[in-house]
């Protein structure tokens, strides 16, 4: 049964996935990204809200089971978590907000170094955590080749350097 203490964390953590969702919601794609060539294998509009749902879900569980796990014994992997959702949380505001391609593919490709480093923080702790971020790794790696292909197909859709 869980306690109000493991309640109470399990709500910290969804409020910080859901914060660093928000972002996408903020800064959405719009006519601009609308405009854009995209490669054939891009997913389906509706996928992308469907998808981050479930990722930000598994995410905050993860994150949850470490923090149930091994509380302030986890700090350091706990605090890399937090700056993987803050850089989850840019990537949009980037991308969509400020129409910058190559700062967008620079930053989705830290988001992935960071979910990596989490996942490699996380696994000692708990392998089950470490497990359910890891389909969160796999969609960013498909948004990086996306992010990638959509800033080559697109040259004169560039913001200035």
């Amino acid at each position: 049964m869980p306690t109000p203490e493991s309640l109470v964390a399990l709500a910290v953590f969804v409020l910080a996935n859901l914060a660093a969702a928000s972002s996408g919601a903020f800064f959405r794609p719009g006519e601009w990204y609308a405009a854009l060539a995209k490669p054939p294998w891009t997913p389906p509009n509706w996928a992308f809200p469907v998808v981050w749902s479930i990722l930000f879900v598994l995410n905050a569980v993860a994150g949850w089971l470490i923090w149930m796990a091994a509380g302030a014994g986890a700090a350091l992997p706990l605090a890399v978590y937090g700056v993987s959702l803050l850089i989850n949380a840019s990537w949009s505001a980037v991308f969509f907000g400020a129409r910058r391609m190559g700062l967008g593919f620079a930053v989705v490709i830290t988001l992935w170094l960071s979910i990596a480093a989490v996942m490699a923080m996380f696994a000692p702790i708990s392998p089950l955590a470490a497990g359910l971020i890891a389909p969160y790794l796999v969609w960013v790696t498909i948004a990086s080749a996306l992010n990638l292909r959509v800033w080559q197909l697109n040259p004169a859709a560039r913001a200035p350097a």
